[in-house]
C-alpha cells in the first residue's frame, strides 16, 4: 500500500510538474505577443522607420555643412617647402660679359596663414546654409508627418481586416449550425433534400472567402509591422476595433474644422525653397562686389650647389600682405542671375497651383468625412434590421413557413450590413488621417 501510494504521489507530482509546465510556456507565448493602442503603433514607428532616421540624419549633415561654411571665416595655416635643381642657370649681360645667376639647389620651407578681411560670397554662403538647415528640418517634419498617416491608415486597415474576418467567420459559423439544424430535420423526413442541399452550399460557399479574409489580416499586419520597422518575426495584436471609433467620430464632426494649409508642410518647403532662391540670388550678386584678404608667411630658404644638407645656411625672410579683388567683367555673371530669377518666377507658379489642390484635396476629405458620418448613421440602422429580418426568418423556417432560401437571403442581408457599416467607420477614419496629413498636424504622442 505504502509503494502504490508513494508510487500515486510521484504521478500526481509530475503531472502538477507537467501542468505548470505547459501553462508558464503558455503565459510566455503570450507575453511575446506585443499589444498595441495606435499611439503606440506611431510611437514605435517614429522610433524605429528607417526613413524617420535617414531624414533626421539629414539634419545633422546640413547642421555640419552651415559649421563648414562658418569654418570659412577662420584663418588658413599651412606648412610649405620646396625644392628647386637648375639644369641651365639664368644668364645676365654685365658690362660685356655673361654672368650666370643662381645656384644649383634652392630650398625653402616655411608658414603660409591666410585670413579673408572683406569676402561677400562666404558671408552670403553661410546665411544660405542656415536657411538649408531650416528646409532639411521641415523636411524632416514631412517624414514625420507622412509616416503617421501610412501608420495610421495600415493601423485603421488591419482593424478593418480584422472586423471583416470576424463578420464572415460568424456568418460561417451560423451557416453550419443553420445545415446542422436542416440536415437533422432531413434525416426526420421534415424536410426536403434540396433545403439540405441549399444550406451544405451556403455553407462552402463562405469557406474561401474567410480564408481570404484571414489571409487579409496577415497580409494588414505585416505592412503595420514593416512601417513601424518591426523584425517580422515579433508578434503583434492591435487593442480595440472599428466600432469604438464611432462615438469619437461624432464628437470630432461637432468641431467645425475650416481648411487652414498654413501648417502644410509642401507649402512650406516651397516657402523655403523660395527663401533660398533669394538668397542664392544675393549669393550671385557678390560676383560684382570686391573681395579684401591678408596673408603672411615666415620662411626660410638655403642656395647651395652641393648636398651636404648639415652643412647648409638658412636665411629666415617673411611677408605680410594685403590682397584686394576688384571684379570688372564676367559675361557668365549676367546669365546666372537671369537664371535664378527665372526660377523664382517658377517656383511661385508652383506654390498657387500647390495652394489650389491642396485646397481641394481638404476639402474632398472633409466632404468625404461627412458623407462617412451619415452612412454610419444608417448603416447602423440596417445592421438593426438585418439582424431582426434574420431572426423573423429562422422562425418562420423552423415553423415551417419559410424557405431555406428566405433564411439564406436573411444572412447575406446581415452579413453585408455588418461589412458595410464597417467599411463606412473605415472611410470616415481614412480620409481624416488624409486630412491631417494635409493640414500638417502632428500627433500628440501620449
Amino acid at each position: 500500500m505504502k509503494k502504490m501510494k508513494c508510487l500515486t504521489n510521484r504521478k500526481t507530482t509530475l503531472a502538477l510538474a507537467f501542468v505548470l509546465a505547459f501553462g508558464g510556456v503558455r503565459a510566455q507565448s503570450a507575453q511575446d505577443t506585443l499589444r498595441l493602442t495606435l499611439n503606440q503603433a506611431l510611437e514605435i514607428a517614429l522610433n524605429d522607420n528607417p526613413t524617420i532616421k535617414v531624414a533626421d540624419q539629414e539634419i545633422t549633415l546640413k547642421k555640419t555643412a552651415n559649421r563648414e561654411a562658418y569654418a570659412g571665416l577662420l584663418p588658413e595655416v599651412s606648412l610649405v617647402g620646396g625644392y628647386q635643381r637648375a639644369i641651365k642657370k639664368q644668364s645676365m649681360a654685365f658690362q660685356g660679359q655673361v654672368v650666370e645667376i643662381g645656384i644649383d639647389n634652392t630650398y625653402n620651407g616655411g608658414l603660409n596663414i591666410s585670413l579673408p578681411i572683406f569676402a561677400p560670397a562666404l558671408y552670403k554662403s553661410i546665411s544660405l546654409t542656415k536657411s538649408d538647415v531650416d528646409l532639411a528640418v521641415e523636411k524632416a517634419r514631412s517624414s514625420k508627418i507622412s509616416m503617421v498617416n501610412q501608420v495610421t491608415k495600415a493601423y485603421y486597415q488591419l482593424l478593418l481586416a480584422q472586423d471583416s474576418h470576424v463578420v464572415l467567420k460568424k456568418s460561417y459559423d451560423q451557416a453550419v449550425a443553420n445545415y446542422n439544424v436542416v440536415n437533422a430535420k432531413y434525416e426526420q423526413g421534415s424536410v426536403s433534400e434540396y433545403d439540405k442541399i441549399r444550406a451544405e452550399v451556403q455553407m462552402r460557399n463562405l469557406v474561401p472567402t474567410v480564408v481570404s479574409a484571414r489571409n487579409g489580416v496577415n497580409l494588414a499586419r505585416l505592412q503595420l509591422k514593416v512601417l513601424m520597422g518591426m523584425d517580422p518575426d515579433i508578434e503583434i495584436a492591435i487593442i480595440g476595433n472599428l466600432k469604438d471609433y464611432e462615438l469619437t467620430m461624432f464628437q470630432q464632426q461637432l468641431d467645425e474644422r475650416s481648411v487652414d494649409l498654413s501648417n502644410n508642410s509642401d507649402l512650406k518647403q516651397l516657402d523655403l525653397n523660395a527663401e533660398l532662391l533669394k538668397k542664392s540670388l544675393k549669393l550671385k550678386q557678390t560676383n560684382f562686389m570686391p573681395t579684401l584678404g591678408a596673408s603672411f608667411n615666415y620662411t626660410y630658404m638655403s642656395m647651395n650647389e652641393n648636398f651636404r644638407i648639415a652643412h647648409y645656411d638658412w636665411y629666415p625672410y617673411s611677408t605680410l600682405g594685403l590682397s584686394l579683388t576688384i571684379p570688372l567683367f564676367k559675361a557668365s555673371n549676367f546669365t546666372t542671375l537671369k537664371q535664378t530669377k527665372i526660377q523664382m518666377y517658377q517656383l511661385t507658379e508652383t506654390k498657387t497651383n500647390a495652394e489650389r489642390q491642396l485646397q481641394m484635396q481638404a476639402t474632398s476629405y472633409l466632404d468625404n468625412m461627412n458623407a462617412s458620418t451619415e452612412q454610419v448613421v444608417s448603416n447602423k440602422e440596417s445592421v438593426h434590421q438585418a439582424e431582426k429580418g434574420r431572426e423573423i426568418a429562422k422562425k418562420r423556417y423552423e415553423v415551417g413557413k419559410g424557405t431555406i432560401l428566405e433564411l439564406n437571403d436573411s444572412e447575406v442581408a446581415l452579413t453585408q450590413a455588418e461589412l458595410t457599416y464597417n467599411q463606412s467607420i473605415f472611410d470616415y477614419l481614412t480620409a481624416k488621417a488624409d486630412l491631417d496629413q494635409v493640414l500638417g498636424a502632428e500627433p500628440a504622442i501620449k
